[in-house]
């Protein structure tokens, strides 16, 4: 009896080595941006506390995240930029109908700003003032002859279409246009305005750099939608040369996205999902938090959402 004791023991104790450990209940994919993570980290919260759900946040491209909630191995993306990503919109939401949009969208400005004190000295006020050889020369930090512009961070879809912008505008020829994480380009801008520096860089709503620096938007011609053919490199190899943006953006809208299959295996977080709704205001200081204050992203959303109760209780309907 010992022996047959010892041998289901042992068999249970293999078992257990073999298993892979159950995955989360929820997925949700992260970007590389403030407003996406704070925001994540609401929605876990909320799960958690109010659905009784396991959930994991993993870090992703937009495409990454877009496919993983179309595998399955991704349920939700908490802020998609629209029209920023419609070619990933219309493929998984519209063509394939494996991710659902949240109808709720938080509206959102994308332009190049500079500082107060860079317009006072340069006198640029204009987007198009970039493409003089002589304005440009005020933003060249490295003597190359050509500016410098911050044009957003690496798998941004708003950084291709800054690259088509400055073709259209033509001021790519003047121009060096840099890709680099947000966090070390609005150093730059710290730096900038510390030293009574020049800078021009990409800035956007919502977002807590308006709230640190004086900042200026650079006019534009309104937005034209005409004059805008984007496409991405993910849909063709000669998107830039086939792509034309000569003009200002249009008003953006961010959407939360979630995995169809989510009806199915958690319809309680699907429909909470569909229901979250927020705004510019509330996004603008939840990034405020995390990035100037330097809270912990954990601890702010479990007291955001203990100080938002009537908010929380309406996604929960």
């Amino acid at each position: 009896m010992k022996k047959v004791l010892k041998s289901l023991a042992g068999a249970a104790l293999l078992s257990s080595v073999a298993m892979p450990a159950l995955a989360a209940d929820v997925v949700i994919g992260v970007p590389n941006w403030p407003s996406v993570r704070v925001t994540a980290h609401v929605l876990k919260v909320v799960m958690e506390d109010n659905l009784g759900l396991e959930v994991e946040l993993q870090n992703g491209s937009n495409p990454v995240v877009f496919e993983g909630m179309d595998a399955g191995s991704m349920h939700v993306h908490p802020e998609v930029w629209l029209p920023n990503q419609t070619n990933l919109n219309n493929k998984y939401v519209q063509e394939k109908g494996t991710v659902r949009q949240n109808p709720n969208g938080v509206a959102g400005d994308q332009a190049m700003c500079v500082t107060k004190g860079t317009q006072e000295r340069t006198g640029i006020t204009d987007l198009s003032q970039l493409t003089d050889p002589d304005m440009a020369a005020n933003f060249d930090t490295d003597g190359d002859g050509k500016g410098e512009i911050w044009i957003g961070a690496a798998g941004w879809a708003s950084t291709n279409i800054e690259k088509i912008r400055a073709k259209s505008y033509g001021y790519d020829e003047t121009m060096n246009l840099k890709e680099m994480d947000e966090t070390l380009a609005l150093a730059e801008v710290d730096n900038a305005v510390a030293q009574n520096e020049d800078i021009v860089f990409f800035c956007y709503t919502p977002h807590h750099m308006f709230a640190l620096h004086d900042l200026v938007i650079l006019k534009e011609p309104a937005h034209d939608s005409a004059s805008w053919n984007v496409i991405q490199p993910t849909d063709d190899p000669e998107w830039l040369e086939k792509s034309e943006a000569g003009s200002a953006w249009s008003t953006a809208y961010l959407h939360i996205h979630y995995a169809t299959g989510l009806e199915e295996s958690n319809p309680a977080a699907a429909s909470m999902l569909s229901k979250v709704s927020l705004d510019t205001a509330a996004v603008s200081a939840m990034t405020y938090a995390l990035v100037v204050e330097k809270q912990d992203p954990a601890e702010f959303a479990a007291k955001w959402v203990s100080e938002n109760g009537a908010t929380v209780d309406a996604w929960l309907q």
